[in-house]
């Protein structure tokens, strides 16, 4: 079952926020962090991994279900769940290359190609 939509006020700062850490927890209890992209569309926020599948971060949050996003020195619990509809990837692609294209052509590119979209969470809220 899908969890409920992130908050407004989350929302618009993950929507104003360039860059937020992706926090996961490794096999031997530390904590990976890493910088991620985070677009807000249609009332909910959408990560993908740079790397594709192979991206650690993205496999850790997959298998757990969940993630701590790092957002101007807040940490925000999120459970993540797969976007796997096209109409839902189409708009969370125009939405990457809305927001970082202009500064990052090149990686913008790279969010939005077919590998990468594949990889799609939306974030909602935790439980």
């Amino acid at each position: 079952m899908a969890g409920s939509a992130l908050d407004q006020d989350t929302l618009g700062k993950l929507d104003e926020t360039i860059e937020v850490e992706m926090i996961t927890p490794r096999r031997d209890g530390s904590e990976s962090r890493r910088p991620i992209w985070v677009v807000v569309t249609d009332g909910d926020a959408y990560v993908r991994s740079y790397r594709g599948e192979s991206g650690a971060w993205y496999r850790r949050a997959r298998e757990d279900g969940k993630a701590t996003l790092g957002v101007d020195g807040e940490t925000i619990e999120v459970r993540v769940e797969r976007a796997t509809d096209d109409a839902t990837n189409h708009k969370v692609s125009e939405a990457f290359n809305a927001k970082y294209a202009e500064r990052s052509p090149d990686s913008s590119a790279t969010m939005v190609n077919d590998e990468v979209s594949r990889t799609t969470l939306r974030l909602a809220t935790p439980g």
